[in-house]
């Protein structure tokens, strides 16, 4: 079926990361099956992860259709793309409609996108993964392939402003092997090892990153156990919550 929105989404995207001089290191794409369902699991650090997180099925030849809550796909511009591109909006009071339209297209031979933290981590580091991708996975028959984005918060996260300008800012894109999902499996067991396999590929991106902050005004985007100043994980708990 010809993807009449995707693909021009896709160059309208490279073309603005392009003109922002966003530097994009991408490894371990070969991991991305390039045929058949999967489950694609990203941390969650910026409003724009799942463009970032699709890029890298791209060397793949695949296209991702990413889980998001709904309020997107009722905004004027963002909905009509969302739509388009066939990503499944998310209703958190009816979430079973979601998981079954996520199934049906895992069943289809699509590659859907979850970000089992749910929410953006304001302290850049990993949340509680929800089971819920794993659950997927196990009823479809389909391997989970585990990603981390690393520099997409300095673009545009939550709390801070936008920086759509000629910035230079590397972002770091780690894809990893697939971590099968038996049905013969608790799915809490497979989550964590899910969880365990995106936080090493978070480090390893974190350690790749080729540059540091500029100076103390620029620590915010590193997180506080590796000497930054963003919210702890506990801050960032008492903040989601108030």
């Amino acid at each position: 079926m010809a993807e009449l929105v995707y693909r021009p989404v896709i160059g309208a995207a490279r073309t603005m990361f392009k003109a922002l001089d966003l530097k994009i290191d991408t490894q371990g794409s070969e991991h991305i099956p390039r045929t058949g369902g999967a489950v694609l699991v990203s941390n969650h650090i910026s409003y724009l992860d799942f463009i970032f997180a699709g890029l890298a099925a791209l060397p793949q030849k695949r296209l991702v259709r990413f889980m998001a809550k709904d309020q997107v796909f009722r905004h004027k511009i963002s909905g009509p793309l969302m739509r388009g591109m066939k990503h499944i909006p998310v209703d958190r009071k009816q979430g079973e409609t979601a998981y079954a339209h996520a199934l049906s297209s895992l069943r289809a031979g699509e590659i859907v996108g979850v970000f089992p933290e749910a929410t953006i981590s304001q302290s850049f580091t990993l949340k509680s993964f929800k089971s819920g991708a794993a659950r997927m996975a196990q009823e479809a028959g389909v391997p989970l392939i585990p990603v981390a984005l690393w520099g997409t918060q300095r673009v545009w996260t939550k709390g801070r402003p936008r920086s759509f300008r000629r910035s230079h800012i590397p972002v770091t894109i780690r894809v990893g092997e697939q971590v099968e999902a038996p049905g013969d499996q608790y799915a809490g067991a497979i989550t964590r090892r899910l969880r365990d396999r995106v936080q090493e590929l978070l480090e390893a991106a974190q350690r790749a990153y080729p540059v540091r902050p500029r100076d103390a005004s620029d620590t915010w985007w590193v997180p506080a156990h590796l000497g930054g100043t963003a919210p702890t994980a506990h801050e960032a708990r008492e903040a989601d919550r108030s």
